[in-house]
């Protein structure tokens, strides 16, 4: 059995990067931590957590679908820290609800770099099952 932890970070597809930069960095003082501008990532630290902003029309934020608004997707998805993170454990009782898991990664959080496996409620939404990170930049 796990636990959650919290929220480890959110990810938003975004039509206006520099517009959404300044309101999270300038408005409310987020800091960006780190960029991968090959596949249009920016993540900015907010607390403990994360607010990764994915442009639209990146390799990240093309598989959403068209702009936030009737016709797409703002939130990619939503990812809670879990403890402890057994992967076998973890499918045993996703498989009892009737739930498929994709596959273990290693992907970057709050807390640094860790494994995680997505999965998705029952309306569609992407939900990332993140275990404990190897430590944060900077």
């Amino acid at each position: 059995m796990f636990k959650i932890l919290g929220i480890d970070h959110i990810v938003l597809r975004v039509a206006d990067l520099d517009r959404m930069l300044a309101f999270y960095c300038e408005a409310l003082g987020c800091v960006v931590e780190r960029r991968e501008n090959k596949i249009g990532l920016i993540q900015l630290r907010a607390g403990s957590a994360l607010i990764d902003l994915v442009p639209v029309d990146s390799e990240l934020g093309r598989p959403g679908g068209a702009a936030p608004g009737d016709e797409g997707r703002n939130l990619d998805h939503f990812c809670l820290r879990i403890e402890p993170f057994e992967e076998d454990a973890i499918r045993a009782r996703l498989a009892r609800h009737g739930i498929d898991a994709g596959p273990l990664k290693s992907r970057y959080g709050a807390e640094g770099v860790g494994p995680s496996i997505y999965i998705e409620d029952p309306e569609g939404n992407v939900v990332e099952l993140k275990g404990p990170g190897a430590g944060r930049l900077g």
